[in-house]
């Protein structure tokens, strides 16, 4: 079984949307979140879905389920009081739903809405092949690290960098008791599962997905959505 925990359990501050949390705001009339969630919904590998959501807007997601028809979504379960707390929220209920020790869950954003089915299909065969997947995209920007007085720290070889992203994918069983340790530990600054994954000695393995894959968390961010959207719109009008 192919589980998707999808975390839209943001808030969206930097966004600057008072009236509404980033994953429900509309492009041409439908949220950020439903075109994530169909990605998941129309691919054959995936069997069920798992939504982790603010809890005060429960009721209005799974309103909006129901409005845009997806189906496989077999929960939505309240997130926590930081991104890790959420998703430890969305595996555990994984877990429960998990029946074998080779079901796979794949973590993704929300606000994530450019993700395709080749990276999905590619997520899976390298959890089956290596028992892991974190989506990438080459560094394109010189990084370095911050110091405390201000000056440029260390600065890498872009040409020897990624950037993660999402799908974040795991033997449920795997990535669920990490999170379980994790909790045990007390230790919540993870960023990210990778993060928490190798953390705990995992040694993870990369698949690299598209570029258009961002995560929407500005205005900016919001509008780069529209054009590539649009972009992929014009694309299938003329057959590309």
């Amino acid at each position: 079984m192919n589980i998707a925990v999808i975390f839209a359990g943001g808030a969206g501050k930097r966004m600057n949307t008072h009236a509404r949390p980033k994953q429900f705001l509309e492009m041409h009339g439908k949220p950020i979140l439903i075109y994530t969630l169909e990605h998941f919904e129309n691919h054959p590998d995936v069997d069920v879905i798992i939504l982790v959501c603010i809890e005060s807007w429960i009721d209005y997601a799974k309103k909006l389920l129901h409005m845009h028809h997806i189906k496989k979504v077999a929960a939505v379960v309240p997130g926590g009081d930081t991104g890790q707390d959420s998703i430890f929220q969305g595996l555990s209920r994984a877990w429960e739903i998990s029946s074998d020790d080779h079901d796979i869950v794949l973590i993704h954003d929300g606000v994530r809405p450019l993700i395709d089915a080749e990276t999905i299909t590619a997520c899976i065969a390298s959890v089956k092949k290596y028992g892991n997947a974190i989506t990438t995209t080459p560094a394109i920007e010189t990084i370095f690290v911050n110091t405390d007085s201000g000056e440029v720290g260390e600065i890498f070889n872009r040409s020897c960098c990624s950037m993660a992203r999402a799908p974040q994918c795991f033997y449920v069983k795997d990535v669920y008791e990490a999170h379980c340790k994790a909790q045990r530990d007390r230790r919540t600054g993870f960023i990210d599962s990778a993060m928490l994954m190798q953390y705990y000695g995992g040694k993870l393995h990369m698949v690299e997905g598209p570029v258009e894959n961002i995560k929407i968390t500005t205005p900016t961010d919001f509008y780069l959505f529209r054009a590539l959207l649009e972009a992929q719109e014009n694309m299938q009008i003329v057959g590309l």
